[in-house]
């Protein structure tokens, strides 16, 4: 199949695309792709025929049970099925010549991450991996402001939901902060020192992870999905500024040096405080998914930073259950 997009019903250059995956996130990237202009939202593939058809039903597409079709049928599709078929699918829908937009994780491995990476470079397909609060913008708000972090603490927070039992909670909701506070340092991860507990599934529910970066920063992360409340903030210190994140209510506060002294000695600190409006990060995710099927570009989030978000939340499992070994010989549990 060319890369080329194709015409269709008329109009140039529309892109034909899919979702494969039609659970509450396929639900929502069917939604955000079939109000996009110059997108026809061709087809939606789930294994419940009737999920799919109602899907299919709301935006008028054809439903399928079968990935497979969507050969020569489609450019590029959504990929938002379970974290464990991420890499027998994804390998199979670009083999398909089909531009992917896999949900976070992009696999359960690095090594199948690779072998994802290494086909959409082989094939000259955008690989873009879903971590969404990269289009937030109390990240791009953090983004410009945040230049040497020396430290840096996220908590992420929130009551159990059963749709990601089949992954731990590192790789449910933790995996969001790794590849936040990855971007935002910029150096290799190098130590990964975690503890945790299963409360209600198999996996650990709460996890708290200190990371280590080959610049010198160091993160406290603490990530449960048995709260009672919702909760997603970050701390960032660096020389002379101290950044205050509320991801969740979207604001932001800086507060740094500024100029004399409010005793002797101790500076004046300077207060700057940003909120924004309630933004669509789904949306704006897509946009750019498209927009980088259509001019080549390197997504944000490409295949690289997906596989090293999965690389660090390894080592934190890792972490894990050598922390559980030792429990378990001390007789603790």
């Amino acid at each position: 199949m060319s890369h080329d997009l194709c015409d269709k019903g008329g109009q140039e250059n529309m892109m034909r695309v899919a979702v494969v995956g039609v659970g509450h996130f396929g639900k929502l990237h069917a939604a955000k792709y079939a109000a996009m202009e110059g997108v026809e939202l061709v087809a939606v593939v789930d294994q419940d025929q009737k999920r799919g058809g109602d899907v299919a039903a709301l935006y008028g597409c054809r439903a399928l049970t079968d990935y497979r079709k969507l050969a020569g049928e489609v450019d590029a599709a959504s990929l938002t099925v379970p974290t464990s078929l991420h890499h027998e699918v994804g390998r199979d829908l670009l083999e398909m010549d089909i531009h992917l937009l896999v949900e976070k994780p992009i696999t359960e491995s690095v090594d199948s991450a690779n072998t994802l990476i290494a086909t959409a470079h082989a094939r000259g397909l955008t690989l873009q991996v879903g971590h969404l609060e990269r289009f937030s913008p109390a990240y791009f708000a953090l983004a410009e402001r945040v230049s040497k972090p020396l430290f840096i603490e996220a908590n992420r927070i929130a009551p159990f939901n059963p749709r990601a039992k089949d992954v731990n909670v590192v790789l449910d909701l933790m995996i969001h902060d790794i590849d936040l506070i990855t971007a935002l340092v910029g150096a290799p991860l190098i130590s990964v020192d975690a503890v945790g507990a299963a409360v209600v599934s198999e996996g650990e529910d709460i996890v708290s992870a200190r990371l280590g970066f080959a610049s010198g920063c160091a993160a406290n992360l603490t990530a449960s999905r048995v709260s009672l409340k919702t909760e997603r903030s970050m701390r960032i210190f660096q020389p002379d500024t101290y950044l205050v994140a509320d991801l969740a209510q979207r604001k932001v506060t800086v507060r740094r040096k500024g100029e004399g002294e409010m005793f002797p000695g101790i500076p004046n600190i300077e207060t700057e405080e940003f909120s924004f409006d309630e933004a669509d990060a789904l949306a704006q995710e897509i946009a750019a998914f498209v927009k980088c099927v259509r001019t080549r570009e390197i997504p944000a989030v490409n295949g690289e930073a997906g596989r090293d978000a999965v690389q660090a939340a390894l080592m934190i499992t890792d972490s894990l259950q050598a922390h559980r070994r030792l429990l378990e010989q001390s007789g603790a549990i």
